[in-house]
């Protein structure tokens, strides 16, 4: 049976590619006119000719880690992209009122051509913000809370709205994630990680994406009982790999802690300049397993 599947398989390779090639080669092909005519419609915004300045400059330590953090280059001089944090620590991930919306689509409007964009991480991203105006903005995100300035770290985590909103959650992700927000509030303990993903889902549905999170935990019901699986080594970027499952599974109180227990592992065992994701692929899942089963037991 196994070599008939092989050669059932081999023969509609050769179909699907045999019929790519045909279909290749007749295919219509766009004029250059109308690629020109569509390219009209999505015209660059009204960028003002500008010099990049280092918006840091004797500024306060606060703003100093925002600008580090929460703000990226542009292909523009003169402008930055700045993240409209949606973390901060005592929130829920991902959650603004109707009230921060309203003023963050103000602000967009004096600041960024009118445009917010919704990253996959649970941010706004103000994609064009002039350099001279960044001290600004964050002023006005600070008074808002939303300017924590934690992007891309640890409590930057992707959260699924689990079993307090979604009735397809096995578990619940908001309590988890207040959870890790109080283990991990210190800022200078965050940056010292460096880039952690942390992705957390509800379910096997996996709207929190767990399973390419470098830790990723997942919410399962063992007899009416709330526990959460984690995997480590997950990837989207750079080299794309799936979390590997480090073992059984533990109860919602412990789920901290035993991250706390990984990236101390992590710590430990880096290499200069080692991400944590770079230190789990050169020293396996094993090291990692044992730290975060050291104190605490394990679900059956």
């Amino acid at each position: 049976m196994g070599c008939n599947l092989c050669v059932g398989i081999a023969r509609f390779r050769d179909q699907v590619e045999a019929e790519w090639q045909s279909a290749k080669d007749i295919s219509p092909r766009l004029q250059a006119a109308e690629v020109e005519r569509v390219r009209t419609f999505f015209e660059p915004p009204a960028y003002e000719s500008l010099q990049n300045i280092d918006a840091a400059a004797g500024r306060e330590p606060e703003f100093q880690a925002w600008y580090r953090y929460n703000t990226r280059p542009h292909k523009v001089a003169g402008y930055r992209a700045a993240f409209v944090s949606l973390k901060k620590h005592g929130q829920n991930p991902g959650d603004m009122s109707s009230g921060q919306m309203e003023a963050v689509a103000a602000l967009a409007d004096r600041v960024s051509f009118g445009m917010i964009r919704v990253t996959h991480t649970q941010n706004l991203l103000l994609a064009d913000v002039k350099q001279s105006e960044l001290y600004r903005v964050w002023q006005e995100l600070r008074l808002l809370g939303l300017a924590m300035p934690n992007i891309g770290t640890l409590t930057d985590m992707i959260a699924c709205p689990g079993l307090d909103f979604c009735s397809l959650a096995n578990a619940g992700t908001l309590k988890v994630a207040t959870q890790i927000q109080q283990q991990f509030d210190d800022l200078d303990y965050l940056y010292d990680l460096g880039d952690i993903e942390v992705k957390m889902s509800g379910c096997m549905n996996a709207c929190g994406h767990h399973h390419v999170g470098h830790i990723g935990i997942l919410g399962v019901d063992k007899h009416g009982e709330e526990w959460y699986q984690i995997t480590l080594g997950g990837s989207v970027n750079g080299s794309t790999s799936l979390g590997q499952v480090i073992g059984p599974s533990v109860p919602q109180a412990d789920v901290a802690s035993t991250i706390e227990r990984i990236v101390e592992v992590y710590r430990a065992e880096r290499e200069d300049g080692e991400r944590f994701i770079e230190t789990f692929r050169r020293i396996g899942v094993k090291p990692f397993k044992e730290g975060a089963y050291a104190t605490h037991s394990e679900a059956a």
